[in-house]
């Protein structure tokens, strides 16, 4: 369509003036050749009908798309985007970390202590650790057996940490808005409390006190200061990684991991030793293999690797075997004896294999020899074991000390504080396959509940973290009796309002040999018994009419 041009004036239309068409002529002459041109239009016309035919028809005719408009806006109006600033770089930046950074209020956790929902019900564990690793799943060799409990196929051993998951666990196994508080609280204390150099110092933590009354100082007790403090630093972090805390995903608690990590790493020996002893070695372990296995750093493959392998290399073996390859039992102190298996030390080294294995490390065959260390162990502990014909009503024990070359064992009566060790056989029975129902589980459980019960605080600290697991492990039953006397005592004795000491949990009256450690341990033990909720996956549920009716 033309356009009218903008210079358009009427005198430019055509007058009368304006010469005529041809045909307006008055001239009566007629054209000559009109046939002849007639002719051959209409003979030029059929060719090209036909040229079209042949060429085009069945194609597809191209449509022209009418031109897009795009509008922009006026450049006036739009602002050009803010370049961020950046601080320069100093040449000589100051690596020290100053020992008196405060930490935030802590933001209150809502948990609340009503029935889930159906939601709830059906929540899934976010991935972390091999997904067929629940706590007592069979274990052998480099692999996993297929694991076996209700929470069998889940989504790994430390699914339940992170988030809401953290959150409907808590709700769903007892916890309550106060504990989790508590959690945080004892978190809290252990930031304000860490070295520069990322450990928990046992004898001189209290120098990073900076909030009015300071805390006492503690006693490396019979490990020295170095493996003292390795120990402490592995139990910190274990605190922090069982309420999901790690070192890589974004929390307020990140840089405190990422410290106490390098720490570790740090004081590992070229042979992948932690500390001196087979104790706190086991504790440090566990701790950088959980670390890896919630966040796949790869830079923790190799630590934790070296600190699984030496586990096994040191793990007591059994000159009676068949196969020397299959001839692992406990752990001592140190060197492999056999004539000592501490229940102690080797409950700590259980853990480890555990969480390596969780984590994909290879533990070879470090659970199958500790399977047989821990069943030998209770068999010599009951020389009537067999007799036993109701495991919800007979009560068992578990050594201190257990020789494999003559089957005798150190074990105080039920009841002692220090060496009637039935919750480390219980945990550790759960975590190598055993299971609600067992004889030996539920007897040691039994045991458990008739000896060990909390009741008031101060207690021995080091029997509430290994009892708590095993009773939280071995079914709902006796977890519903257990839980919220366990629970609402460490609410209430946590140190609270009082300078550095809040946040924490006295050591003074806890009874087991190793207190003397002083409030990092307390502190440590009664927040990995508050987590209890999240820090594994539950295997176990009550199967049983005959539990049930026991309880």
């Amino acid at each position: 369509m033309s356009t009218i041009p903008a210079s358009f004036d009427h005198d430019d239309l055509p007058g009368d003036d304006a010469p005529k068409p041809e045909a307006e002529r008055g001239d009566n002459r007629r054209p000559s050749g009109g046939p002849a041109w007639l002719i051959s239009a209409s003979v030029h016309a059929l060719f090209a009908m036909i040229f079209w035919a042949v060429v085009f028809a069945g194609r597809e005719v191209p449509v022209e798309m009418p031109p897009i408009k795009i509008t922009m806006p006026d450049a006036e109006k739009v602002k050009p985007p803010t370049e961020p600033k950046v601080a320069p770089i100093d040449p000589t930046p100051d690596l020290k970390v100053d020992e008196d950074v405060t930490v935030a209020p802590i933001d209150p956790v809502v948990v609340t202590e009503e029935k889930p929902s159906s939601e709830d019900d059906n929540f899934n564990p976010t991935p972390k650790g091999v997904e067929t690793e629940v706590a007592n799943a069979e274990m052998g060799g480099t692999g996993a057996f297929p694991a076996i409990g209700a929470a069998s196929g889940a989504s790994g051993m430390f699914g339940l940490r992170n988030g809401g998951n953290r959150h409907r666990a808590a709700v769903r196994g007892g916890g309550s808005q106060q504990s989790e508080v508590k959690v945080e609280n004892s978190l809290n204390w252990f930031t304000r409390h860490q070295s520069a150099n990322g450990m928990w110092d046992v004898e001189r933590y209290q120098l990073n006190c900076s909030d009015g009354q300071k805390c006492e100082p503690g006693s490396t007790g019979e490990s020295g200061g170095s493996d003292a403090n390795v120990a402490m630093t592995g139990y910190a972090l274990l605190c922090y990684l069982g309420a999901g805390y790690d070192h890589k995903s974004p929390n307020k608690y990140r840089r405190t991991v990422q410290k106490a990590i390098d720490y570790l790493r740090s004081v590992q020996k070229p042979d992948g030793l932690l500390g001196n002893r087979n104790y706190e070695h086991a504790v440090a372990t566990m701790a950088l293999a959980e670390a890896y296995a919630m966040t796949s750093d790869l830079e923790l493959k190799g630590p934790a690797q070296k600190g699984i392998s030496l586990i096994v290399a040191r793990q007591n073996k059994d000159a009676k075997a068949a196969d020397a390859q299959y001839a692992g039992l406990g752990w001592d102190y140190v060197e492999p004896k056999p004539e000592r298996n501490d229940s102690s030390v080797s409950g700590w080294n259980v853990m480890a294999l555990k969480s390596g294995l969780a984590a994909g490390l290879n533990v070879g065959n470090g659970m199958e020899g500790a399977k047989k260390w821990v069943e030998r162990a209770w068999k010599a502990s009951n020389k009537d074991w067999a007799k036993i014909s109701d495991p919800y009503s007979s009560l068992s024990s578990f050594p201190y000390t257990w020789d494999a070359t003559n089957d005798q064992v150190q074990i105080d009566p039920p009841g002692s504080q220090n060496h009637d060790l039935a919750s480390v056989g219980a945990v550790c029975g759960l975590f190598l396959g055993h299971h609600a129902g067992d004889l030996m589980v539920e007897s040691l459980c039994n045991n458990i509940e008739k000896y060990q019960f909390p009741t008031t605080y101060p207690c021995n600290t080091y029997y509430l973290y290994y009892n708590t697991m095993a009773i939280f492990q071995s079914g709902t039953t006796r977890w519903n009796k257990w839980n919220i006397p366990m629970r609402d005592m460490l609410v209430k004795a946590q140190r609270t309002g009082d300078g550095c000491y809040n946040g924490s949990w006295d050591w003074e009256g806890t009874k087991f040999h190793g207190n003397a450690h002083g409030r990092i341990l307390s502190t440590a033990y009664c927040c990995l018994c508050l987590e209890v909720y999240y820090r594994y996956v539950r295997s176990n549920e009550d199967t049983t009419a005959g539990q049930a009716k026991a309880h």
